[in-house]
């Protein structure tokens, strides 16, 4: 009889074990292949934090510079800027603008004197303005200024409202067209589309100044010539120089 028993039991095990298999893969494929909805949801979502996570850590690394072999960019700096000696060979008032004077700069460059306009009508008489050695920051694009077309800027200091300006001079004896210096920023200057695009002048001009003794400064480093520093005309001191 247990024999009997025991073969019986055999002969059913397996039937029961296909049975309840059969079962739950019915009951899986009735369930959409065995992911519930919210299995579904959690799994997306787990794979949206994980590339949120991706992003954030990338845009954490410092930059670096690809011609360099992986070394950091460089730092933004005034070797940036393209600021020369010039000299205002001719200035007349804006034909439309009272705050405009028109003037043309001899910077030493073969295409001859740049045209400029300069909201200095306020400050300064012709007489101030002709033959005045002065600073231009040169690799900005041109544009229209009052319908003028500008190419530059002649650089002054000014006080924070505004109400007094001093042109920002060379020493005398700097040369026409020579290009200023701020020691230990020394590289070539950014080409004027890089300027306008990148915005560069304006965030390097906050620390473009004038020390305690009215001469100009970058990060305390004086703005030099091959003559000597430069400096606001009349020794106007911590003054913003644009």
């Amino acid at each position: 009889v247990a024999a009997a028993a025991s073969a019986v039991a055999s002969a059913t095990a397996p039937a029961d074990k296909k049975g309840k298999g059969s079962s739950a893969k019915a009951a899986g494929a009735a369930s959409g292949g065995g992911i519930s909805d919210e299995q579904k949801k959690a799994a997306a979502e787990k794979r949206a934090k994980k590339a949120a996570e991706k992003a954030a850590k990338k845009k954490d690394q410092p930059k670096v510079n690809a011609n360099k072999g992986g070394a950091p960019a460089a730092e933004l700096n005034v070797s940036a800027l393209d600021i020369r000696v010039g000299k205002i060979v001719k200035a007349w008032e804006h034909e439309s603008s009272e705050k405009l004077w028109c003037e043309e700069v001899d910077l030493g460059e073969e295409t001859g004197p740049r045209k400029i306009a300069s909201g200095l009508r306020a400050f300064y008489k012709f007489d101030d303005m002709q033959n005045r050695m002065v600073l231009v920051l040169c690799n900005l694009k041109a544009r229209p200024l009052g319908g003028f077309p500008s190419h530059g800027m002649v650089l002054c200091a000014s006080n924070a409202d505004h109400t007094g300006v001093e042109f920002a001079v060379p020493p005398e004896g700097a040369k026409i067209g020579e290009r200023v210096t701020f020691e230990g920023f020394e590289g070539e200057p950014e080409p004027e589309n890089k300027v306008a695009k990148k915005k560069i002048f304006i965030k390097l001009a906050p620390d473009l100044k004038t020390d305690g003794n009215g001469e100009v400064v970058w990060k305390g480093v004086k703005c030099m010539t091959s003559a000597g520093v430069c400096k606001a005309v009349n020794g106007m001191a911590n003054a913003h120089v644009s």
